[in-house]
């Protein structure tokens, strides 16, 4: 990145309608988050999807959507759930493909407890790659056909290089790496992983999203940017060494700081 960085948001419609000027002042990136729920992706999505092109209207930035990731896991053991949650992922490709979206943010199966215990049986680090594969080998693929990224986001993860490893088996321009901000911070502060401005350091150019959310270390807090103790010119130092031109999206409880939040940023001379 040589200019400041255009700061964007997740948010839902009722959220866009609040920040609709902020989002329209320049091409910000949007993150949509109506289709999490499974009720909405087995449902009456096409009604969300028609209200969405209502609100977007001259929207200039990019538009992605936070994929399903309640109760999923995609690198599940038992074969059913792995079939749910690529009929999931296909059900939300079909959103994508309706909306013109062109990113799904999906959870990380890397825990904590995994993290001491990949080593602990002969091959586990192997069957977490077969697993995940046979669970959105299929996504991955349709994914390119149709001109979307799916970009996997670090939950517990304690180290962010299995993480990447992980995408980098696939090697698909489909699927790349997300890094929460304050899920890192959780995982620096309280399990002994690196700090958050490593986690970019590791990702690199595999990196095309990021969660931006201020935190403490110990809860995944989601605070206004500038309420926790997030080193942000560590991490936007590490974001200008990058050319992958991630969207740099505020993720946030309260939806009603997120201009707060871009402006603390900016005031900090890091972002716009």
């Amino acid at each position: 990145m040589t200019d400041l960085p255009i700061l964007g948001a997740a948010m839902t419609l009722k959220d866009v309608e609040i920040n609709r000027n902020w989002l329209l002042e320049m091409p910000r990136d949007l993150e949509l988050q109506d289709f999490v729920p499974a009720e909405v992706l087995a449902g009456d999505w096409q009604s969300v999807v028609d209200e969405a092109r209502r609100l977007l209207d001259g929207h200039r930035g990019r538009l992605g959507m936070h994929g399903p990731f309640m109760g999923l896991n995609v690198a599940s053991a038992d074969p059913d759930i792995r079939a749910v949650v690529a009929k999931r992922m296909d059900q939300a490709l079909d959103v994508a493909a309706a909306l013109d979206v062109t990113q799904i943010v999906i959870h990380s199966p890397y825990s904590t407890w995994m993290h001491n215990n990949l080593d602990n049986w002969p091959e586990q680090r192997q069957r977490v790659f077969e697993l995940t594969h046979q669970t959105l080998d299929a996504a991955v693929k349709r994914a390119e056909d149709q001109g979307c990224v799916f970009v996997l986001e670090n939950i517990e993860d304690k180290d962010p290089a299995d993480r990447r490893k992980l995408i980098e088996s696939f090697n698909s321009p489909a699927l790349a790496l997300s890094i929460d901000t304050g899920h890192a911070a959780y995982a620096f502060g309280s399990t002994g992983a690196p700090p958050v401005d490593y986690y970019v350091l590791d990702a690199a150019e595999q990196l095309q999203h990021v969660h931006l959310q201020d935190a403490d270390g110990y809860a995944d807090r989601h605070w206004p940017v500038g309420h926790g103790n997030l080193n942000w010119r560590a991490i936007f130092g590490r974001l200008a060494n990058i050319s992958s031109n991630p969207r740099l999206i505020i993720e946030i409880r309260d939806k009603s700081l997120i201009q707060a939040s871009a402006a603390h940023l900016a005031a900090l001379g890091l972002a716009q």
